[in-house]
């Protein structure tokens, strides 16, 4: 027992050991708290535009659209930013034209006044601020905790993200039920001030930062540099190339599971919530799986993971019963994050600091910047076929470009693929190559 009991604590201390940095510790707490509210948010705008449009699914692809075309347009260049400039100061201006943004769009809501086109403007203007708050932020997971702790940290910011999903959703699908959309904004744009006390309460001699270039020298951080960087490296092309494909097509739960629980199923928005809590209690599996990772995640650990999700997802979108998707989307939930983790951590664990700013921009980039190309798309898909035909039709795609990049792996690197059938049925890799 006492033996079980120390393998449970050594377990722990490596799962959260980066929570032991207190400027990380701090971070992590101002984003749980802040993405609780944004996941509220989230939920309540959905459920919003639905009322206001007659339940079009159109109508949310648009919201959705609106949200990420930001991203497209300005990521890029915030991650120049993030390579020239003090990232803390670069969040806190960030993070304040969020709660700013969130205040006003909680007056409009509370007030009765809103409209459709309201929600479309403040969509794109939120979509703005988290444009360049976002590359900034997966940058500075680094300078919190150092290289030696960053596969932790990512891991743990990840978790923390889908702890927000499962409380988020569900206290959001309550508090509409009980309080109608207007309050939910409300507390959402009180939890979005979490980050700014947090990041002034940081204490800047413990951050593990370069030296910044000086004032004269920044504009030689280029945004084609970044891009030309990435070029020359194959072992980054891979993991962008598929976040880019499967993000267009699967990572759109946000807007098909709405539509899935409100026009196949007839539910309200408590059971809406309780999609959306599934899919994160997998997420934040997920997540804790990754933690303790402390290398670089192999190639075939992205395109596993990446085949997986596509098949489950294809899975999901064939479900005939609200409980049979409900059970799905655990699974789906895990390896979800899981693809989206390695990918991440096969990225930020060989890039040279100096360009990781534009990197991540460049990652933040095809994985939700496609997003406006996409979600309008998705919503036709869904409005015209039904939402079950939009996710089916995405896991597919998923699993056709992960058999692509699969080939593409063992192709460049020379490996082969066996299958060992004692003592149990296992595939593996013959490495004849670089990885």
């Amino acid at each position: 027992m006492r033996e079980a009991h120390s393998l449970v604590r050594a377990k722990l201390s490596t799962t959260f050991q980066s929570l032991t940095v207190r400027n990380y510790r701090l971070f992590a707490t101002g984003q749980l708290v802040k993405l609780i509210g944004v996941w509220m948010m989230f939920i309540a705008q959905d459920w919003l535009v639905l009322e206001l449009s007659d339940d079009s699914a159109t109508a949310l692809g648009v919201v959705t659209a609106l949200q990420f075309t930001p991203v497209l347009l300005l990521t890029l260049f915030s991650g120049r930013l993030a390579d020239r400039y003090d990232k803390r100061l670069l969040l806190l201006i960030g993070n304040g034209a969020w709660s700013v943004l969130s205040v006003a769009m909680s007056i409009l809501v509370l007030s009765g006044a809103v409209r459709l086109w309201h929600v479309f403007i403040f969509a794109a203007l939120l979509g703005t601020a988290n444009a360049v708050e976002t590359p900034v932020r997966q940058a500075f997971v680094s300078e919190l905790v150092g290289v030696r702790l960053l596969p932790n940290a990512l891991s743990l910011s990840a978790a923390t993200f889908n702890a927000a999903r499962i409380l988020g959703p569900a206290v959001a699908g309550v508090g509409i039920a009980v309080l109608d959309v207007g309050p939910v904004f409300t507390i959402s744009a009180v939890s979005s001030l979490a980050p700014l006390l947090m990041l002034v309460q940081m204490r800047p001699a413990e951050l593990h930062r370069q030296e910044l270039p000086p004032i004269d020298e920044r504009d030689a951080a280029k945004v084609t540099d970044g891009l030309r960087y990435v070029a020359r490296r194959p072992d980054l092309v891979m993991p962008m190339a598929l976040i880019m494909v499967i993000g267009m097509v699967l990572f759109n739960f946000q807007l098909t599971l709405a539509a899935l629980a409100k026009t196949v199923f007839n539910t309200g928005a408590a059971s809406f919530g309780l999609f959306t809590t599934a899919l994160a209690v997998g997420a934040l599996g997920g997540a804790l799986a990754s933690s303790g990772r402390r290398e670089r995640p192999s190639a075939y650990v992205v395109v596993g993971s990446a085949l997986a999700f596509g098949v489950l997802g294809t899975l999901v979108g064939f479900a005939p019963a609200y409980w049979l998707v409900t059970l799905l989307l655990v699974p789906t939930g895990f390896f979800m994050v899981y693809f989206a983790q390695a990918s991440n951590q096969r990225i930020q664990l060989s890039v040279d600091p100096a360009y990781r700013g534009r990197v991540m921009a460049l990652w933040v980039l095809v994985f939700l910047g496609t997003n406006p190309v996409s979600a309008p798309i998705i919503g036709l898909v869904a409005e015209k076929f039904g939402a079950g035909t939009s996710i089916w039709l995405g896991g597919l795609i998923s699993v056709a470009a992960s058999v692509v990049a699969l080939a593409w792996q063992l192709r460049r690197t020379g490996g082969r693929i066996r299958l060992r059938l004692r003592p149990m049925p296992r595939l593996y890799v013959i490495h004849a190559g670089v990885s």
